[in-house]
């Protein structure tokens, strides 16, 4: 196997280029058959149904009746470190090499799924976002992408030199800390991992479940729910106490972390919360507590509040990003040493 170098991938991929994204839980997969299409996407597949990528493309994705794509381009949960890519919340090991052999690949190309993400931010439409608070978009400045899912996803975007340049990171893992009365009584029944909360312990699917039960254990009473998708249900109903601040303190807990990753990366070109848990709970996301804590940064309040935020509701932004890249991608500075596999 070669290694090419960032100006042999910017010449451009071959076609047709298969795109994908690989979450925790579900993958995503295109197939772009010229640099002028749109995306054919295919049926999501969980990740959990197939022993690898590679049975998942051959058996479940790519159908026999259409060209089979000769490169790839892969957005992964996880860091990206030699040939063998486990992922953080799944259990899928993306192994480049056996790609190349099982599908006759030019090329395979693997980043992080906050790249993509953030790669697909530099053409978001404004009918794929919605805004919540105040503030405007200064247009080719910074952004920054957050996406609690199966995780807690962050990257950001800077643009330079007419350039976008994704910056792929672990920012999920940042310590989260309390900062009220009432979170100091919530915070001793918090599962930690080893003896910290990080962000992903509280802001993803997992973390919406340990941050309600640790708010039932702190007033005594029983949880109800075993599953975050019932919280959120009856949060959005009115119909359980303990469910509707969970929700409140979701969007409180991301709007701190929102707000913190806005000033690292002096988001004026806007935040984005990316993903499947953010579309869910827009209404509560539109509310206050998430636009108050994410302004609420003293002495820098005022630059908080002129930077906007959004929700991305594109059902697949991150294989439009990956798409953006695979047509274009001389306009991207995306690093691909060390992740670019060719025979």
């Amino acid at each position: 196997m070669s290694l090419p170098t960032d100006d042999d991938i910017t010449a451009g991929l071959a076609f047709p280029i298969l795109i994908g994204d690989i979450g925790g839980t579900n993958a995503r997969f295109g197939l772009i058959a010229d640099a002028g299409s749109e995306p054919h996407l295919f049926p999501i597949v969980p990740t959990g149904g197939y022993k690898s990528i590679e049975e998942a493309l051959l058996t479940g994705v790519l159908p026999k009746d259409r060209p089979r794509p000769r490169s790839a381009i892969i957005a992964v949960a996880g860091p990206i470190k030699g040939d063998e890519i486990p992922l953080t919340n799944a259990g899928w090991v993306i192994r480049p090499k056996d790609m190349i052999a099982a599908l006759d690949l030019a090329e395979v190309i693997v980043i992080n799924d906050f790249e993509a993400q953030a790669l697909a931010v530099a053409d978001l439409s404004e009918a794929n976002r919605a805004k919540i608070g105040g503030g405007e978009a200064l247009t080719d400045h910074s952004c920054v992408v957050l996406g609690p899912g199966t995780g807690l996803g962050v990257a950001g975007l800077v643009h330079a030199r007419q350039t976008w340049f994704p910056v792929p990171g672990e920012g999920g893992h940042v310590d989260l800390g309390p900062r009220t009365p009432r979170d100091l009584a919530i915070w001793p029944h918090l599962e930690v991992i080893e003896g910290r909360i990080s962000g992903e312990q509280i802001l993803c699917g997992r973390g919406l479940l340990n941050l309600y039960r640790a708010i039932c254990a702190a007033d005594g009473k029983p949880s109800l729910y075993a599953d975050p998708a019932e919280v959120t249900q009856a949060a959005l109903a009115h119909a359980d106490p303990a469910a509707e601040e969970t929700l409140r303190l979701f969007a409180t807990y991301l709007g701190r972390v929102a707000g913190d990753m806005a000033m690292v990366f002096m988001a004026r070109g806007g935040v984005f919360l990316a993903g499947g848990i953010a579309q869910k709970i827009l209404p509560a996301l539109q509310g206050p507590d998430f636009r108050a804590a994410f302004e609420d940064k003293a002495p820098h309040s005022a630059l908080l509040k002129s930077i906007p935020s959004f929700v991305v509701t594109h059902p697949a932004a991150a294989l439009s990003g990956l798409s953006a890249y695979a047509r274009a991608p001389e306009r991207f500075g995306l690093t691909t040493e060390g992740r670019c596999w060719r025979p």
